[in-house]
């Protein structure tokens, strides 16, 4: 890590090195949802880097650690964070498990897989948080379950108001490794995006449904 860098901008760097985040301000992506973006984030790139996986790893079980000292259960949501949650599970020598988007159509119909006893407490991991709707839902499937969910921790999140609004609406605290603001600065800062793009940027985080009108 360079000297006084901070967890949130050495995370920020790692995305940027990886390619696990792409900028495009002329030719924006579409995400699953329909929304166009100039930033689009794929953490499952992490994986194929064994330093930037360790940090990953490593920084959200220090998060979890310090946060929820008493967690007694890792839940990945499928499926971009089951294989972060295993590491970070494994890391921290607790049980894991894994909540799909709905219940299998099949076999025994589970929404989670693994096992997890009533009343243990458990702590989300995410890959990333857009509109934070699936990570929530993750939650409920977990709560419905009766299991004591303590709350969130996700690599990145792109810092829009909804997904705010959402968390804040379920009572879901969230803790993340890096966040949009950081990045863009550290694209700027390394070359990666010119500073002219930033109101774009964020106009974009503002409004993503309007912003090109």
């Amino acid at each position: 890590m360079k000297t006084n860098q901070t967890i949130s901008e050495k995370a920020a760097d790692i995305l940027l090195e990886i390619e696990a985040v792409k900028l495009n301000v002329k030719e924006p992506f579409t995400w699953a949802s329909g929304i166009r973006s100039p930033i689009y984030c794929d953490n499952r790139r992490i994986l194929s880097f064994p330093e930037a996986r360790a940090f990953v790893r490593d920084s959200l079980a220090k998060i979890i650690q310090q946060v929820y000292p008493d967690v007694e259960c890792i839940a990945g949501v499928a499926t971009g964070a089951i294989a972060h949650g295993v590491l970070v599970a494994e890391k921290l020598n607790l049980p894991f498990v894994y909540v799909r988007s709905t219940s299998k159509e099949h076999g025994l119909g589970n929404q989670i897989e693994g096992v997890i006893p009533e009343g243990k407490k458990v702590v989300v991991v995410e890959d990333l948080v857009s509109t934070g709707q699936s990570s929530l839902a993750a939650v409920d499937a977990l709560i419905n379950v009766k299991a004591d969910f303590k709350g969130m921790v996700a690599i990145f999140t792109y810092g829009l108001d909804k997904a705010r609004q959402n968390m804040e609406d379920a009572k879901c605290p969230l803790h993340t490794l890096t966040d949009y603001n950081t990045l863009i600065q550290q694209a700027v800062n390394a070359g990666y995006l010119h500073h002219s793009n930033l109101e774009t940027l964020e106009k974009w985080r503002e409004n993503p449904q309007g912003w090109e009108r």
